[in-house]
């Protein structure tokens, strides 16, 4: 038997950078693209990002309103212009020294309102050349399928992926990007995050507000059918290249206990339960019974037929990835089970936006998902928003250097353990815009961009000093942090 131990990186990890479409590429209305459910999300008041319960949505009406207004800032109809600089940003990837790059395909940039029977030759062409572009420069594509980027016509005319008939449209898409990529893209995610309902239900499933009275349902509902869809892409994945991986993806939200009072612990282990609910899904093949509680509990009631949970059962996914960026407590005093509920751990330094710094966290959670699944780990999100500041031309982010340092060690030591992980992505390598808030001054990026939070700026891409520090962890394979 080998019992030789790792005591690093193997030789073939890959070092990565990850973000999306909706939040890079820009260019909303041109070469055909649709509008989607990100293009729709205005800036958030800086007074209120500390507190955010939903990124963008509302009920049909407000959605109606924003997809009209004429007055609002929404950053993320014009990213960093991505689309049109994709080809000097990757080469400054490959500077970094990437092995990897993950990214996604804009669904209404191929698909403007999801319905179209024939996809949009001038977006086909885009992300020909784009994934073209990522292997000349040496990385690994690594694709998200659905990222946020959703025909907003789909939400409005059928409520998202909680009508069973988006199923259909979405495997068209998924159909076309599988059969066109499959031989350049190994590594694929059908759903980004798809466990997280709170804050990003509307972009994450299109249901609006009002579309249900019993809007839980309806978020579940449309997580059964992306659970279904993302057995069939994997279904699809076999026919077209048996060596493509397709992952299941969560937002990694495991939760602390407050105190050691055994009803702080219950109620953390049932809420962590919710957040492993999609993951023991598309890993296990079945729905488990503290769900199937759950559900009955409140009432809700998925429609699904046996043709659907025989798919689930014999299409599991081949590795399980995750985003992961802070930790929360809880206490059965101040929380429940609706997930918006928590504490900030006061033991940990928080960043700007109030997110717990926890690498030790990121330790707890891989090893927490390796025990439970055994299979190889993506890490596709990793990061830390910062406001950084242009002194004479540098940006001396060393509380980046700080952070990303302490992160990789804790994986290193995951790595010790025995613990198979493809690739680590950080979020983002270049600056691009929040997620969340829909602001640039929340800088991820270890290359900054010369634009504010209106889109002002010379746009110049600018090298930070974590810059040359990732590009010495790659080359050392994580030997000299």
């Amino acid at each position: 038997m080998n019992r030789n131990k790792p005591d690093g990186f193997p030789a073939n990890f890959l070092w990565g950078g990850a973000f999306a479409a909706c939040q890079s590429e820009g260019a909303w209305d041109v070469d055909g693209k649709g509008i989607s459910v990100s293009d729709i999300q205005p800036i958030i008041d800086q007074n209120k990002r500390k507190n955010i319960k939903s990124e963008v949505g509302g009920t049909f009406a407000e959605i109606k309103r924003l997809s009209a207004d004429t007055t609002l800032n929404f950053p993320k109809r014009y990213g960093i212009d991505f689309y049109h600089t994709y080809k000097s940003d990757l080469a400054l990837l490959k500077e970094l020294g990437l092995t990897c790059f993950r990214t996604s395909i804009s669904w209404s940039r191929l698909f403007p309102t999801g319905e179209e029977d024939v996809p949009n030759e001038k977006g086909l062409q885009f992300y020909d050349d784009l994934i073209d572009e990522i292997i000349k420069n040496g990385m690994e594509p690594i694709i998200t399928i659905s990222h946020y980027e959703m025909p907003l016509h789909l939400s409005l005319k059928y409520g998202g992926f909680s009508n069973k008939k988006v199923i259909d449209l979405f495997m068209k898409y998924a159909e076309l990007v599988l059969h066109r990529y499959g031989e350049k893209v190994k590594y694929w995610i059908p759903f980004n995050q798809i466990n997280l309902l709170y804050p990003c239900g509307f972009k994450s499933t299109g249901v609006y507000d009002d579309y249900s009275d019993h809007l839980l349902e309806a978020y579940y509902q449309a997580v059964h059918n992306q659970l279904v869809c993302s057995a069939l892409c994997k279904k699809i994945a076999l026919k077209v290249n048996p060596d493509i991986l397709v992952g299941v993806m969560l937002s990694d939200k495991i939760m602390y206990p407050k105190t050691c009072k055994p009803e702080d612990l219950i109620l953390t282990m049932k809420r962590n339960q919710m957040q492993y609910f999609c993951s023991d899904v598309g890993l296990r093949g079945e729905y488990p019974g503290y769900a199937l509680r759950y559900f009955e509990e409140n009432k809700i009631q998925i429609n699904e037929t046996e043709d659907e949970l025989e798919l689930i059962a014999k299409y599991k996914m081949d590795y399980l990835s995750f985003s992961h960026y802070s930790t929360r407590i809880i206490s059965a005093e101040t929380c429940d089970m609706n997930s918006y509920t928590f504490e900030l751990n006061p033991y940990l330094k928080p960043t700007p936006w109030e997110w717990r710094i926890d690498p030790l966290g990121f330790y707890n959670a891989i090893s927490t998902y390796w025990d439970r699944y055994q299979v190889p780990i993506l890490i596709s999100e990793n990061g830390f928003g910062a406001i950084d500041k242009v002194e004479d031309g540098e940006i001396h982010d060393d509380y980046r250097i700080a952070y990303f340092r302490d992160y990789i060690a804790q994986m290193k030591e995951a790595v010790k353990d025995g613990v198979k992980i493809l690739a680590y992505c950080t979020w983002a390598p270049i600056d691009i815009i929040s997620s969340s808030t829909s602001e640039m001054i929340k800088r991820y990026g270890f290359i900054y961009v010369d634009q504010d939070d209106y889109g002002n700026g010379t746009k110049e891409r600018i090298k930070k000093n974590s810059f040359y520090w990732y590009k010495n962890v790659i080359a050392s394979n994580g030997v000299d942090l």
